[in-house]
């Protein structure tokens, strides 16, 4: 172990002299697949009236537990993954993305998963999105300029940075053993990372006019910035699926590992290769979201013939609902990636935040099993830490609830969770409680509707100064019982206050 890090662990109580060959079953491996920008509705075990196949995923369900009200800390990409990696609302940290070369997301106090999970003797890995941030080293001021969401920025270029030099901050200062990935998919660099090192230098930039490839949906949403020539986007999926093939291929039955595989699909810009186009009713975006289930089932094909399938978790999620894209493929193709939710990406109405979460642990979890108990993402590190023997100290996963006794089928309280708060950007907030959710605002929605969507679903409009629905009857959100439940409000929106101004969710439950 790292001589920093095992001093960390030490001050914060988290280290501990357990070593694997000192218990006499081997832990069970962890593997957790996060998607990107998929919505509760694209997965066809969960939606009847899907137009993309997803047999994959439908069979990851059969065989372990699908939870029905499972949530993202955020509706954005950045904030969610720190979450999940963390146990810690991403809102106690910061509200937005980490944009092309910006700063870490962590800081160096913080506890992750991976470092938990290697004081219990883990070998930790992590292949795909990363999007938590750099500390990277600039030869100088951005040299570039380009316009982003209408406004000018500046923007770094290829020739302001010196490739030879390690890159620190990421994956493996925060507790994985080894990182391979492009970083993200529509950001700069563009360029394979390992460990810390860039494996190919840049020799120019990209820009829109300098992709050489098409889009087979949406844009490009590349930003301006250095690129190794002859980049190939298409290339980007297969690669890491390659990798994460490769890397479980070389581990060993007697030594647990976790690998968090974050896929950078079925995020714009929206690439299936061609061997999948066509093969849903749903346009381009459904054939990425086929090759994803088609990804998920490499990695469960191979896991099996390892001999590794038995004793290993598979936690499968996405890092948010559905891009805005979703409302044009529902007018055309009728097929509604965010289910019966309304709302998308960046959103706190349901379906910014609500999605897909499956696990699967043979032998302990019941097959085709469903749960409507209402958790987070959050709640990931608390409930691996339990099942693996690793001891969470007060500072570590403030916000995280234990949710081995649903897996389990075990007697518990319920609901498991007192709250569990919706948010995005400082301006809207929403938390839910029981049956019900609180929004402080007349809307839960960052972005316009488009008309034609709109005249399908025929979502009313709210002009109270926040909003109150019962998501058990209401999943939807069309009734707003703000002004019928008064006493119910000031609850919640008292909750609201002390989740918000205290550094732990759970500490007055103690």
């Amino acid at each position: 172990m790292n001589k920093l890090l095992k001093l960390l662990l030490i001050s914060t109580g988290l280290f501990t002299s357990f070593s694997c060959s000192e218990n006499k079953k081997v832990k069970p491996n962890i593997v957790i697949i996060y998607a990107d920008d998929m919505g509760y509705g694209d997965l066809n075990i969960q939606n009847p009236n899907s137009k993309i196949p997803t047999p994959n995923l439908d069979r990851l369900a059969t065989e372990g537990m699908r939870f029905t009200d499972a949530h993202s800390s955020s509706g954005i990409c950045s904030p969610s993954r720190f979450a999940l990696l963390t146990g810690s609302y991403h809102w106690r940290r910061q509200h937005d993305i980490i944009n092309s070369f910006g700063a870490p997301f962590f800081k160096d106090s913080d506890i992750t998963l991976p470092q938990v999970l290697k004081t219990q003797g883990y070998k930790t890995a992590c292949i795909g999105k990363w999007h938590l941030g750099w500390d990277w080293e600039f030869e100088n001021e951005p040299s570039g300029e380009a316009m982003l969401w209408g406004k000018m920025k500046k923007m770094y270029l290829n020739k302001d940075f010196d490739w030879s030099k390690p890159i620190k901050g990421g994956p493996t200062d925060r507790g994985f053993d080894y990182y391979f990935g492009d970083g993200t998919i529509n950001f700069p660099p563009y360029a394979w990372i390992e460990n810390d090192r860039i494996l190919e230098a840049p020799s120019e930039d990209m820009d829109m006019d300098s992709v050489g490839f098409d889009t087979k949906e949406g844009r490009w949403e590349f930003r301006l910035g250095p690129k190794v020539k002859d980049w190939n986007p298409y290339e980007v999926l297969p690669t890491l699926t390659n990798r994460t093939v490769d890397w479980l291929q070389n581990q060993k039955k007697d030594q647990p590992f976790f690998l968090y595989f974050a896929l950078p699909s079925p995020h714009a810009p929206i690439i299936p290769n061609d061997e999948f186009d066509g093969k849903s009713k749903a346009g381009g975006y459904g054939d990425y979201m086929f090759q994803t289930d088609w990804v998920v089932g490499q990695v469960m094909k191979t896991l099996k013939e390892k001999g590794l399938e038995d004793n290993t978790i598979i936690i499968f999620s996405a890092d948010n609902g559905t891009e805005a894209y979703a409302y044009e493929r529902a007018v055309e193709y009728d097929h509604f990636s965010m289910g019966n939710f309304r709302g998308v990406k960046r959103d706190v109405w349901e379906g910014g935040h609500h999605v897909p979460f499956i696990i699967k642990w043979p032998g302990n979890i019941k097959p085709n099993s469903v749960s409507n108990e209402v958790i987070s993402q959050v709640d990931v590190m608390a409930t691996l830490a339990n099942i693996t023997g690793a001891e969470l100290t007060e500072k570590a996963a403030p916000d995280s609830y234990d949710f081995t006794p649903v897996i389990t089928d075990q007697k518990y309280n319920t609901p498991l969770r007192e709250a569990t708060i919706h948010n995005t950007y400082k301006s809207i907030w929403g938390i839910r409680k029981g049956d019900w959710v609180f929004i402080n605002k007349s809307t839960g929605g960052h972005k316009k509707v488009p008309k034609a969507f709109d005249e399908i679903t025929n979502y009313p409009n709210f002009k109270t100064k926040g909003l109150l629905f019962n998501m058990v009857e209401d999943p939807e959100q069309r009734v707003n019982l703000y002004e019928k439940y008064p006493d119910k409000i000031v609850e919640m929106d008292s909750l609201l206050h002390l989740y918000r101004t205290s550094n732990s969710s759970t500490e007055h439950l103690k």
